[in-house]
């Protein structure tokens, strides 16, 4: 294994030890979770927290190894480069890993206890990682760092600008405009197809080609029974109504395919007694037709209808309800929490700007994949599914939304630190690019093969939830990082570090020391310059 900045060294040994610190802390966490709160939590969290906690984790500890190496080849000591590393890049992790966590944490606001114990226990997935990372390997390359890197696989290189990405950044510096064009292309019309999402249960021919599952399917069909009898709807009726009356009344509903009501003990109970309504079509489908409403029309007052499908129709149409929420608060925290951080408010708003629009070609991928079935039947054998689960848009949001800021954190965070340093611009975008593109791209796949995997569950919904993801952190850091975040910081230029009086006071910031004046630079607090001495720490390692 060689990960970016470790040159094939033993210290890529250290990622993976913070790994699997992390994900061990939190599963503990997670279980522990589960008695301290009433929240329930769904056992595909767990599989969720190894995988997306695998990949942070990795993540966090490359930035703090790759910047490590990096003040080492510039002449500093082991101690040194440590507190240098911790300083400069521990903050990044530190502030990347509050804005995922938060972004996380937000799913709490809907109403739902599946969503909430998914948003209590993905507020655990990047804390426990910063934490472990910049604790565990910190320690590590103060005491066996220097050793560590020694023991490697081939000849040491420096940990300097790659080669492919300073010829990357510098051409998309060059053309700043045609590289906004095709990441704007790309995301368009990802998102175009997003907008045609339809949020419905997946129907039970999107079941995998064998198993039990598939073939009692087949045996019913085979009896002339149609598939909505697989979202059998149970009708408890009060004390007083004769069960086959009211069957016999809701078998001439034109989408039923029969009513089952029996006159033996375990149908009844304390005067009240239960029917079962057959439907036609699959309840809670993208083909339901309007069996659900025909029944709640013509049941008789006080009965109560139930039923798996019933239930995930009206939670749908509450996850609908709350999804705006849900998207204001998250976008809020991320945008305050940035404006302090990059000291400006156009950086923020075209992070937050670039991740929804990055979440929407996500839901483009799934929409082209699944409900199309442009590519599920010839990945996992299963055929077009006409719809998406309606967990998966809302969690889906929740987890791109937190954890493709990382990456937004990672780039321009550099790029800010450089431009603190020489005040100009389109050098400070070649600088970030080039020291962290390779570090981001890698960190990616990572996160993405990892995903991969989870794709392999037999369950259609995680089937999709891993698509989504997966889909969502290639595009974030091919399309989004690579060639949208720095051309429009190259084509908004000053306009990127300014921020004005009345929004440093709102936002506690107290007004920076006047530093280079570069034609190219930005105005500070105070009207001047908002570059910084050479020396000074990087702008989200002041304030996050």
């Amino acid at each position: 294994m060689c990960w970016p900045g470790c040159s094939g060294s033993a210290l890529a040994l250290l990622p993976l030890l913070s790994a699997v610190v992390s994900v061990l802390t939190m599963q503990l966490a997670i279980w522990g979770l589960t008695y301290a709160t009433s929240i329930a939590i769904n056992p595909s969290v767990q599989f969720i927290v190894a995988l997306l906690g695998l990949g942070l984790s990795i993540d966090y500890s490359l930035l703090l190894v790759n910047r490590w190496r990096e003040e080492r080849d510039k002449g500093a000591d082991n101690r040194e480069a440590v507190l240098r590393s911790m300083r400069r890049a521990g903050h990044s992790v530190a502030f990347s890993a509050l804005i995922a966590s938060l972004g996380l944490f937000a799913l709490t606001v809907v109403p739902v206890s599946f969503i909430q114990g998914v948003g209590l226990s993905g507020l655990f997935i990047p804390s426990i990682a910063a934490l472990v990372a910049l604790t565990t390997i910190p320690l590590l390359l103060a005491s066996v760092g220097p050793r560590m890197d020694r023991i490697r696989l081939h000849r040491r290189t420096t940990a300097g600008p790659g080669r492919m990405w300073t010829r990357t950044a510098r051409t998309i510096v060059a053309r700043p405009k045609a590289a906004a064009l095709m990441g704007t292309a790309i995301l368009g019309t990802l998102c175009a197809f997003g907008l045609t999402i339809n949020i419905a249960s997946p129907i039970s021919t999107s079941l995998a080609g064998g198993g039990p599952a598939e073939q009692g399917l087949r045996a019913l069909q085979h009896d002339g029974f149609p598939t909505g009898v697989l979202t059998s709807v149970p009708i408890e009726l009060p004390a007083g109504t004769d069960p086959a009356a009211t069957a016999a009344t809701l078998r001439t509903l034109p989408d039923l395919h029969g009513v089952l009501a029996a006159d033996i003990p375990a149908w009844h109970h304390s005067g009240s007694s239960v029917i079962m309504a057959l439907p036609d079509h699959e309840i809670g489908t993208a083909h339901a037709g309007t069996a659900l409403s025909q029944l709640r029309g013509a049941v008789p007052h006080n009965a109560m209808i139930g039923g798996e499908q019933v239930q995930s129709a009206d939670v749908t149409h509450i996850l609908s309800t709350w999804f705006p929420a849900l998207l204001a608060v998250a976008a809020l925290l991320t945008f305050v929490l940035l404006a302090r951080g990059m000291r400006s408010l156009l950086l923020p708003a075209k992070a937050v700007a670039l991740n929804l629009l990055s979440v929407g070609a996500a839901y483009g991928v799934l929409v082209l994949i699944w409900q199309h079935g442009y590519g599920s039947h010839a990945l996992w054998g299963i055929p077009a599914t006409g719809s998406i689960s309606p967990f998966v848009p809302m969690l889906l949001f929740g987890f791109l939304f937190g954890v493709s800021m990382d990456y937004e954190v990672f780039i321009l965070d550099r790029i800010r630190e450089a431009h603190d340093r020489t005040g100009d611009t389109p050098a400070s975008v070649v600088e970030g690019i080039s020291r962290t593109g390779r570090l981001v791209t890698s960190a990616a796949l990572i996160l993405f093969l990892a995903l991969v995997s989870l794709s392999s569950s037999p369950d259609v919904t995680i089937k999709m939830m891993a698509t989504g993801m997966a889909a969502g952190i290639l595009i974030d850091a091919l399309v989004v990082r690579t060639l949208l975040t720095p051309s429009l910081v190259v084509l908004f230029g000053r306009a990127n570090w300014y921020l004005p009086a009345w929004a440093a006071r709102l936002l506690r910031i107290k007004p920076q020391a006047t530093g280079h004046g570069d034609h190219h630079g930005g105005h500070g607090t105070d009207g001047t310059d908002g570059g910084a001495h050479e020396d000074a720490h990087p702008a989200l390692s002041r304030h996050a």
